[in-house]
């Protein structure tokens, strides 16, 4: 089983201290065999960009690009999900991490460098989800992106993004998502816009064996 949720990007214009909804967009997702399956839910957005200055920043196509596959060394679906369990949750954050930077220069854009804070509010992130059995940008308690990065003393920020997804019973399950990430336009402008210069992934093991991953991106 699989979950991504498909984006939307809101700007903050501080100046008028008040949101303003650029854009809205909403997909149903394509359901995998066997194994794998993939839902939109209630059509909730999954993939989130803000900014604090005006417009979305960067080069974020309105149509989709052309994008290099994603490689893998060894399957990302099958198997059984002991053999994802083994792996600790540090790695298998590296490894989407690393397959992330893959794209990136695959497609002509920097790499991206870890930053502990954003990890830490990745982490914080993908842990309640799993503890608390939902899925969206959004907490049950109101936390959404901003307050996430205000408890985790990320400041001076232009722009943040987000992108989350979950699966389980896959051999690969960081794979599996960064794989499904760069299918989806919005994800994928997150991943390869070349505003975001430090990024971090936070993954956490819910207790039926879900994995939940959030990555987010920073521009300053």
């Amino acid at each position: 089983m699989s979950k991504i949720k498909f984006p939307r990007t809101i700007v903050l214009c501080t100046a008028q201290s008040a949101l303003l909804l650029c854009t809205l967009s909403f997909a149903f997702i394509v359901l995998s065999a066997a194994t794998a399956s993939a839902q939109s839910g209630s059509n909730r957005p999954v993939a989130r960009m803000i900014t604090a200055s005006g417009p979305a920043l960067g080069r974020v196509p309105t149509r989709p690009r052309t994008v290099a596959p994603v490689s893998m060394s060894g399957p990302v679906r099958g198997g059984p999900a002991s053999s994802s369990a083994n792996l600790s949750v540090s790695s298998l954050e590296r490894r989407a991490f690393d397959l992330i930077n893959t794209q990136r220069v695959a497609n002509g854009e920097e790499p991206l460098l870890w930053d502990s804070e954003l990890c830490r509010m990745a982490r914080q992130h993908s842990e309640s989800m799993a503890r608390q059995d939902f899925f969206d940008h959004t907490g049950p308690d109101g936390s959404d992106m901003r307050s996430r990065a205000h408890s985790s003393n990320v400041r001076g920020w232009k722009a943040l993004a987000e992108n989350i997804a979950y699966n389980q019973g896959f051999e690969d399950p960081a794979g599996f998502a960064v794989q499904r990430w760069m299918r989806s336009s919005k994800h994928r402008d997150n991943i390869l816009n070349s505003s975001f210069t430090r990024s971090a992934i936070g993954i956490a093991r819910a207790a039926d064996g879900r994995v939940f991953l959030t990555q987010v991106f920073i521009a300053r």
